[in-house]
């Protein structure tokens, strides 16, 4: 009997299962689905979450916790974007933080005027911020970013040390990042995330970055596949993919299946 052409088995050794998150609802999203010109108000520059985004990120929490994915994720990867790294504490973070704890939060006490308590860095995977994963860079404010300095008294357990600026210098205020760099760079950082050694890794990023990363790798899908791939994320939606390292030669190729996803009742797919 001649093997299926639908099927393919691959060594475990060479597969990781990615967990891929894009930030809850920020106040960009908002201000955008009403006007889109609104993108370049100054009055959203690094754009936190709105409450619905904070109850978006509380019922994926939910459903992580009660899935066990809690329990399988060995690294969380995260934007470092306050909505970004707001939404991946408040989602993989350990519980409400206690003084006097020898561990440091991972988010301080109304970190972004969340109005939210201090999240605990204990029973929970490491927390590291990743300028790769970034939304398009340039011009919309909302995807500038604060200093590290900044950032470290709001997110103290989150590790910055493979950021090496601490201002915002890939952020040009005249200069939009087009699709096919910020779709390059995404295959660059999954090249890098392949030499990490954990198997199962949480990102959590942006609408434009998961969409145009992702619809380069579905070009390699079968069409029904490749638009379930290639498709745009819903705020604080996740999606399971396996990575498959299948190298032959130079330089690396990845094969994704995504096999499962999880949506909450009121996501949407606003950009960003």
């Amino acid at each position: 009997m001649e093997p299926s052409a639908g099927t393919a088995l691959y060594p475990l050794h060479r597969c990781k299962t990615i967990y891929l998150v894009r930030h809850a609802q920020g106040i960009h999203n908002v201000a955008g689905e009403k006007d889109f010109n609104a993108y370049m108000s100054q009055d959203l520059f690094d754009a936190q979450l709105t409450p619905l985004g904070w109850s978006q990120v509380d019922g994926l929490r939910e459903h992580v916790k009660k899935s066990g994915l809690a329990n399988k994720i060995e690294l969380v990867i995260t934007s470092p974007l306050l909505r970004t790294m707001q939404t991946a504490v408040g989602v993989f973070g350990g519980e409400n933080y206690t003084d006097g704890v020898s561990a440091p939060p991972l988010m301080a006490e109304n970190a972004g005027h969340s109005g939210r308590q201090a999240v605990s860095s204990l029973n929970c995977p490491p927390f590291l911020a990743v300028e790769t994963c970034r939304e398009h860079l340039g011009v919309h404010p909302c995807d500038k970013r604060r200093s590290i300095t900044e950032y470290r008294p709001l997110f103290p357990a989150i590790d910055f040390s493979l950021i090496e600026n601490d201002e915002d210098v890939l952020w040009e205020p005249d200069v939009r990042e087009a699709n096919e760099s910020v779709a390059l760079r995404g295959m660059k950082f999954l090249d890098w995330l392949w030499t990490r050694e954990e198997k199962e890794i949480a990102v959590v990023s942006h609408s434009g970055f998961l969409y145009h990363t992702l619809s380069m790798y579905s070009k390699e899908c079968h069409p029904t596949i490749g638009d379930e791939v290639g498709k745009h994320f819903a705020n604080c939606e996740l999606r399971s993919m396996v990575l498959v390292d299948r190298r032959s030669v130079l330089p690396p190729q990845y094969a994704w299946v995504r096999f499962r996803e999880f949506q909450l009742p009121w996501q949407d797919s606003s950009r960003t």
